[in-house]
């Protein structure tokens, strides 16, 4: 409401402003009638004047035909013109002296166009700038949002996940607590602490939890605050910000997205940005030049730290980096329990298990899990939030929306159950592959099926053994359209993109190959970034990358034959796997357990449930349209 009747206001003053100007320079003097002194006497005299007012040297005559006309006198000269008009029988009269409008009245109309104009500019600068913070031309002020330590209630206890990190920083609030206790034995607490890890992990809540446990003042400000369209706008604000940081310390000041203002110096493609590293050079003055900044404490988070400037992150700036990874299955039963807190929870769930299907999932993924879950309880009228509400929050995050609707041919059906049949039975027969969870036909997202498999712990790195026997399962969805129903889909594309990439890299990258050996072949190819070389220099023969090739083939097509071979073998349990999905469109793990050990799969507990999350595990699927792949150890699989 406040912002309407402010933005009405606005237009109000602007149709002022316009309409005053428009009068002042629109404004022209009436036509008046007026006659020569001779003339005016001659009709006097010849009695075609009735009526005269004297005002000055000014006289209004009215004539006997009515018109009346204005006649400019010569004055003090005609010292006989009353007495001729009176013989001529003129009715003189005099009209009162007008003094006319004061000086300061007639500057201030004049001006009053002018003086509206600026004050409607100056406060359009203002609002540019800030909302009138310190002034309209406040460029160099600083926007760090201060959050003093009434009003910051986060601690550690709402931290959850990251032990390891939370006791790097414990330091840091022992020391905004009692400095003495450092500095008597010549102690000298880091000046920077830089956050490192994915995002969503918690770090900028982690810098908030330090000063809500120290109790100290908390200034907040994003990496892209401090760049302008100006050169030098940038460093004034960074000297602002320690200038206001110094009058509060001891304090924290906490850095988002450093990286938007810390990158690399120097010659790349197109040059440098002269702001942005007018800014980075005022940073690092001010956090250790001549004049130390005492008590503050810089803590900045980014999730790339590969691209800051090396000045940054020596001794004396950012002293030790904090690293906030995903969080392990106890980690995230933490998490779970920390976002449960607001949200009703039925007596079935079971935070170990959601925890445990869960993996890969960073602090902000739990919370969007245990919000979809609520929003999907208070879309059925429940009280409480149960464990199938959770469920079905864990597969629509993962997946994507169910797509019902989409209208699918018995063909394609067909062709996709198969598809996910031919994936399932393969992992299922393999030794070194994750569980299968879930299998479904629905369309959620971009993938029109898709198999899950969800690992039964974390996992942080991958053997040559179990690498080869995901690319077998990631060609069981082709083999089984050539059998089954005689032909090829696009489906599989990701598939073999996904195979081929893990191929790759255990020729060039991870030595997995007995011919080619523990060598790197050429450079990880990544994005360019300007601070660097922009080609990647590839020193191998041609020969040496005939080779990398065969070796690929070689695997690709060993692992092919290998799937292909689990296909026929057993044929009936993927005829009956793909039957059974037809007629249930989704099958639990219980359900896949029956169909391998040859009995009817068992009635599922809720068909409404649909769909399948691969978040964390390794997943295969048949998809609409080819998509990006993902590593094998990375925590975004893809279809």
């Amino acid at each position: 409401m406040n912002n309407v009747v402010k933005n009405l206001a606005i237009w109000i003053v602007i149709g002022m402003v316009l309409m005053t100007v428009f009068n002042q320079f629109n404004e022209r003097p009436a036509p008046t009638n007026t006659m020569e002194y001779s003339q005016f006497m001659e009709e006097a005299k010849s009695g075609r004047i009735t009526k005269a007012v004297i005002d000055g040297r000014v006289v209004k005559a009215l004539t006997v035909d009515g018109r009346q006309v204005t006649v400019y006198t010569p004055g003090v000269q005609d010292i006989w013109m009353v007495s001729d008009l009176m013989k001529a029988g003129v009715r003189i009269s005099a009209s009162k002296p007008d003094e006319g409008p004061s000086l300061l009245t007639n500057i201030f109309v004049s001006w009053f166009p002018m003086i509206l104009l600026i004050g409607v500019w100056v406060f359009f600068m203002r609002q540019m700038q800030g909302g009138g913070k310190g002034g309209a031309f406040s460029f160099g002020k600083s926007r760090a949002r201060l959050l003093d330590e009434s009003s910051n209630t986060v601690t550690f206890a709402d931290v959850a996940g990251c032990d390891e990190a939370k006791e790097e920083v414990q330091e840091l609030v022992d020391f905004l607590r009692d400095p003495s206790k450092f500095q008597k034995l010549g102690g000298r607490i880091p000046k920077g602490v830089l956050m490192v890890g994915p995002p969503g992990t918690g770090k900028t809540l982690l810098a908030k939890a330090i000063a809500g446990e120290a109790k100290v003042p908390f200034f907040s400000i994003s990496g892209s605050d401090f760049v302008e369209m100006f050169v030098g706008v940038g460093a004034a604000r960074v000297r602002d910000m320690f200038e206001q940081a110094k009058k509060h310390a001891p304090c924290i000041i906490f850095i988002d997205e450093i990286d938007a203002v810390g990158r690399q110096r120097g010659a790349g493609l197109g040059g440098g940005n002269d702001e942005r590293e007018q800014t980075l050079n005022q940073l690092l003055v001010e956090m250790d030049g001549f004049e130390g900044a005492s008590g503050i404490i810089v803590i900045a988070a980014t999730n790339r730290p590969d691209v800051l400037d090396p000045a940054l992150l020596r001794p004396g700036r950012f002293d030790r980096q904090v690293v906030v990874s995903l969080p392990d299955v106890r980690g995230r039963e933490q998490i779970l329990k920390v976002h449960m807190r607001k949200v009703p929870i039925a007596p079935d769930v079971d935070v170990s298990i959601l925890a445990r299907g869960t993996p890969g999932f960073s602090g902000a993924d739990l919370a969007n899990l245990v919000n979809e879950a609520a929003l999907f309880a208070a879309r059925s009228n429940k009280r409480l939030v149960d464990m199938d509400d959770f469920e079905r929050a864990k597969d629509k995050i993962m997946m994507g929306a169910e797509r019902r609707s989409l209208i699918m041919s018995e063909e394609e059906r067909r062709n996709t159950a198969y598809h996910e049949a031919g994936h399932a039975v393969v992992a299922k027969l393999l030794d070194k592959t994750d569980p299968v969870h879930k299998v479904t036909i629905i369309p959620r997202g971009r993938a029109l099926g898709v198999t899950m498999q969800l690992p039964e712990g974390d996992r942080y790195s991958q053997d040559k053994e179990r690498l080869l026997q995901m690319i077998a399962v990631l060609f069981g969805g082709r083999i089984c359209e050539e059998i089954f129903m005689h032909q090829m889909t696009t489906g599989a594309s990701n598939d073999f993109q996904r195979a081929t990439d893990i191929a790759r890299k255990m020729v060039t990258q991870w030595g997995m190959s007995d011919v080619l050996g523990p060598m790197v072949y050429g450079e990880e190819e990544g994005e360019i970034f300007l601070g660097r070389s922009v080609t990647t220099h590839r020193n191998l023969s041609e020969a040496t990358m005939q080779k990398v090739d065969a070796e690929i083939r070689r695997i690709i097509d060993e692992q092919y034959a290998l799937a292909r071979r689990l296909i026929e073998e057993n044929r009936d349990k993927v005829e009956a796997l793909a039957q059974a999905l037809l007629e249930y469109e989704t099958l639990d793990a219980e359900q896949i357990d029956d169909i391998m050990a040859g009995r009817p799969p068992r009635p599922p507990k809720d068909q409404g449930n649909g769909g399948a999350s691969r978040r964390g595990g390794s997943a295969a699927g048949r998809a609409s349209e080819p998509k990006p792949g993902a590593a094998p150890d990375s925590p975004e699989p893809v279809v």
